[in-house]
């Protein structure tokens, strides 16, 4: 028992040289809001420590109590920056003054606009002496030493200076009883009220902290988790495009020596190889794009056909049956695409018109397709929203369409327009097409 004794008394004194013995800065943080007003909580502890450190030198107060009243003020600005370093200092001063600094003062009177200089003694003849750590002046100033320590360190280090204070007011009427006047305990409610309200100012502002800082993480999250989706959806869509062709590949290679009269066998050995590397990369294909399907709960494969530049008309006249004035404009000789540049120009012709139809209401688009020889330039420009805006923002259209266009080595930009619209812009490369033309395009000799 007794060798445990010596452990815990040094665990004590580890922890407690741990909590406050520290010279590190850690400066008041700023106030948010308005930038003006940061520095405000600076200004109003500085005045707070001008206005009880200026303690009046009258008859009936020590000399040495306006130094006191100095210097203690002097920690509370201090402990602006480096709060331990100033709770020692202040606590310093409270010992200091119980034995040098007496008023002969009532304990109620003793706030620095209380006095008035060059008061006569005779004015209070039957009060006591009361020190100046006990003093309006003096509690208020130890307080707000506490006040500023417990906004900046744990609950528990802030704890821990409480009591040490508290041990302090003790110790000044245990070993000083001549000394000593007033009545410490009344600085004990005070005490710990400044280090309650400080603590509790400190976690509200931890508890926001952390919130935004879980606000932040959770909307990075969610516009990554909106670009695997729309990733992932994209990489379904062409896995239907190139399992096509694949599979063209491949009956195309059977069917071969069928076409030539006793074909050699070198022709039949490497359309063969043909054949087993075209089915074997559409099975790895499905196989990698099934994944995906199974993640968003689509273990059915979609048979629908993908959509073309073919059902743009259907497109545009649901736009228009829905009540949008919509002009069309199309420059160059429209051809066909390949099938990946055709799937992701009708989907960003068809998310940019969603968009202004929800962003946008009552408001005329205008719909620009350029024709060029190795591209194809898309333009969606919609006008002022005639109607106040409903419908909310953050969806996954924008980030989509950037990833089409980034697939297919183009750009896409979107912003507003001087006449308050909105415009879609995209560029997608688009070489020369070994697609069969469509229905409608072919040309009669």
């Amino acid at each position: 028992m007794r060798r445990k004794q010596p452990a815990a008394r040094r665990g004590l004194l580890a922890a407690l040289r741990a909590d406050l013995w520290s010279t590190a800065a850690d400066p008041l943080p700023r106030m948010r809001g308005p930038r003006p007003l940061a520095r405000l909580p600076h200004v109003l502890v500085v005045l707070y420590a001008l206005v009880l450190g200026l303690f009046p030198d009258g008859e009936g107060i020590d000399p040495t109590v306006p130094l006191l009243a100095t210097a203690q003020a002097a920690t509370l600005v201090a402990a602006m920056f480096r709060p331990l370093p100033a709770f020692w200092a202040s606590l310093a001063v409270v010992l200091a003054g119980a034995r040098a600094g007496m008023t002969y003062l009532p304990q109620t009177l003793t706030f620095p606009w209380m006095v008035g200089p060059g008061a006569p003694p005779s004015r209070f003849p039957h009060n006591d002496a009361v020190a100046f750590p006990w003093t309006g002046s003096g509690i208020f100033l130890h307080a707000g030493v506490l006040f500023l320590l417990a906004l900046r360190v744990r609950p528990r280090a802030a704890a821990e200076a409480l009591a040490i204070s508290v041990l302090g007011a003790a110790a000044c009427v245990v070993f000083l009883p001549q000394q000593t006047g007033g009545t410490p305990v009344i600085a004990l409610p005070v005490y710990a009220l400044a280090v309650a309200s400080g603590t509790m100012i400190r976690m509200l502002r931890t508890t926001r902290n952390r919130l935004e800082a879980q606000e932040e993480l959770t909307a990075e999250e969610r516009a990554h988790r909106t670009l695997l989706q729309e990733r992932s959806r994209i990489a379904r869509e062409l896995h239907d495009v190139v399992a096509h062709h694949m599979s063209v590949i491949s009956i195309q290679a059977q069917v071969a020596p069928h076409l030539v009269h006793d074909p050699p066998d070198e022709l039949r050995d490497n359309l063969a190889g043909i054949r087993e590397n075209a089915v074997e990369a559409l099975t790895e294909l499905r196989r990698i794009l099934g994944v995906l399907r199974t993640e968003d709960g689509a273990d059915a494969p979609q048979q629908a056909p993908q959509p073309t530049l073919d059902r743009l008309g259907e497109l545009l006249a649901n736009v228009r049956g829905a009540g949008v004035t919509l002009t069309e404009e199309i420059a160059g000789e429209p051809r066909p695409l390949a099938p990946g540049v055709e799937l992701s120009a009708f989907r960003i012709v068809q998310e940019a018109l969603s968009n202004a139809m929800r962003h946008a209401p009552g408001a005329a688009v205008t719909l620009r397709l350029r024709y060029q020889p190795d591209a194809l330039t898309i333009r969606v420009v919609n006008a002022a929203p005639a109607r106040p805006v409903t419908a909310p923002g953050g969806g996954h259209g924008l980030p989509g369409m950037r990833e089409r266009a980034a697939m297919l080595g183009g750009d896409l930009v979107a912003g507003p327009t001087p006449d308050g619209g909105y415009e879609v812009s995209a560029f997608l490369p688009a070489g020369p097409s070994t697609a069969p033309p469509r229905k409608g395009d072919e040309s009669v000799p």
